[in-house]
């Protein structure tokens, strides 16, 4: 019973950094932290770009659950938070960087899935502007929408 319990805080850590990823992409890295995602809108990069500060940021986070967990992983609520923000650190980077935008070990995949996320992607950044377009969220978008 404790392992469900485990899993189900993991994947509400999970779930949840998709939310507060979709929420703090569209209000503030488009808004008040616009200088720094800039770069990743920007049509030329170098191997790092400023914006990956905010994965640095949202690791720490994690590391941070994890570590505060750590005497009883099991039974540590932060502990299994921050395995869920892990997971969806490594699949957003699988995802994101590898996939969608091509950088460090590019990848190819038939999946319909990751093809669907790799083209509402690309819709987001069909535009340089602060204003940008949705999707915000990398996982949780209308994919009948992005059908082609």
């Amino acid at each position: 019973m404790q392992m469900l319990v485990f899993f189900g805080w993991l994947l509400l850590g999970f779930a949840g950094m998709e939310i507060i990823s979709y929420l703090v992409h569209r209000f503030i890295f488009h808004g008040l932290l616009w200088d720094i995602h800039r770069s990743h809108h920007e049509p030329t990069h170098g191997l790092f770009e400023l914006n990956d500060l905010f994965s640095v940021f949202f690791a720490c986070i994690s590391v941070y659950l994890m570590y505060r967990g750590r005497m009883a992983p099991i039974e540590s609520i932060s502990f299994a938070v921050g395995v869920g923000i892990a997971v969806y650190g490594m699949l957003y980077f699988i995802i994101h960087d590898l996939f969608a935008h091509k950088r460090f070990m590019p990848f190819k995949s038939d999946s319909k899935v990751m093809r669907l996320i790799r083209y509402a992607h690309q819709r987001h950044h069909q535009s340089i502007n602060k204003e940008g377009q949705e999707p915000y969220g990398l996982f949780l978008f209308p994919y009948d929408k992005y059908q082609k």
